[in-house]
């Protein structure tokens, strides 16, 4: 199979393609011939060598979002079938034409969805169910701020919480991302730029805060939130190490929370994505989602997807086709 190695690590222009054997499924896994794989922050984070993969995964092929088309079943596997078009969750490995991935996994593509738009839905909606709503407890009429609004784990989390009846309110980095969230069903942005968004909410406090920002943001979503609020973690590119006031934490009954996705167990992926087919995957049916395919990049230009990724010129996804 073809697959982008990371050769070294550094700068966008060590991605390069390569000749891989294809992998080899166990009996709970399937094989799947990749159409498409979605771009994420996290691979820039590991082709820098500061997100290194679980070690049963491809060391140096990224990749965390795949759609395609299942070519083989393990024997253990009764839920899918040979020629089954789906779309996966994968810890590594799906910058490839062929990458393998626990059975359960997998989600269907939703009818009436593409292959590249397909590809770009699993990490982005696996990680906002799972933060947003299984962890952080959005529920209809609450209010939720999300940073980093045009983002894709931006776009799905506003398309997720509109879903469900929540109302909706973004930071972003200029009025064009802005507007582009608004369309996607967004009530209102704060321009990070232009507007201090603590200052903005002092009269609109929110339920839940999704951050992926970290540093000095900490504090300041701690006074956005209302009493019983909660804030979830999912990054914290300017920061890690914070300051808290635990009184005022006692006093407003806040919940802090947060997680990463890519090393849980298999049985916690599983469980989410049966619960994403459940209340998530309607959606489509309902033909509440609007596609966020941003720009499309054949495999040869992987080095081009990752630099646009890093200027964050873009507006929700970026998605490689195999």
């Amino acid at each position: 199979m073809k697959a982008i190695v990371i050769t070294s690590f550094g700068a966008a222009d060590v991605l390069k393609i390569e000749e891989r054997e294809k992998p080899l499924i166990n009996e709970n896994e399937v094989l799947i011939r990749v159409k498409a794989a979605g771009v994420n922050r996290p691979d820039v984070f590991q082709r820098k060598g500061s997100y290194p993969p679980p070690p049963d995964v491809p060391q140096d092929i990224l990749g965390l979002e795949v759609a395609g088309v299942i070519e083989e079943v393990g024997a253990n596997v009764t839920q899918w079938k040979i020629d089954d078009k789906v779309c996966a969750l994968v810890a590594g490995g799906g910058y490839a034409t062929y990458v393998k991935v626990n059975a359960g996994h997998c989600l269907p593509v939703p009818e009436g969805l593409s292959f590249i738009e397909a590809a770009g839905l699993p990490e982005t909606v696996f990680t906002v169910w799972s933060n947003v709503f299984q962890r952080g407890g959005l529920k209809a009429n609450e209010r939720l701020l999300v940073h980093g609004g045009s983002s894709g784990i931006g776009t799905t989390a506003i398309q997720l919480a509109k879903y469900i009846g929540a109302e909706v309110i973004v930071t972003v980095g200029s009025d064009q991302k802005g507007q582009y969230c608004l369309e996607l069903g967004a009530d209102r942005f704060i321009n990070y730029k232009s507007q201090d968004f603590e200052d903005e909410l002092k009269d609109h406090p929110v339920d839940v805060v999704l951050d992926m920002i970290g540093g000095a943001y900490f504090q300041m979503n701690i006074e956005v939130l209302k009493p019983d609020g909660r804030l979830v973690y999912i990054n914290a590119m300017e920061g890690n190490m914070v300051s808290l006031n635990i009184m005022q934490m006692m006093r407003k009954r806040l919940s802090i929370t947060g997680s990463t996705l890519r090393n849980r167990e298999p049985e916690f992926k599983t469980a989410l994505a049966q619960d994403i087919l459940e209340k998530v995957w309607p959606m489509f049916k309902d033909r509440q989602y609007k596609s966020t395919v941003f720009k499309v990049f054949p495999m040869a230009e992987a080095s081009k997807a990752h630099e646009l990724m890093e200027s964050s010129q873009h507006l929700g996804k970026i998605i490689l086709e195999m």
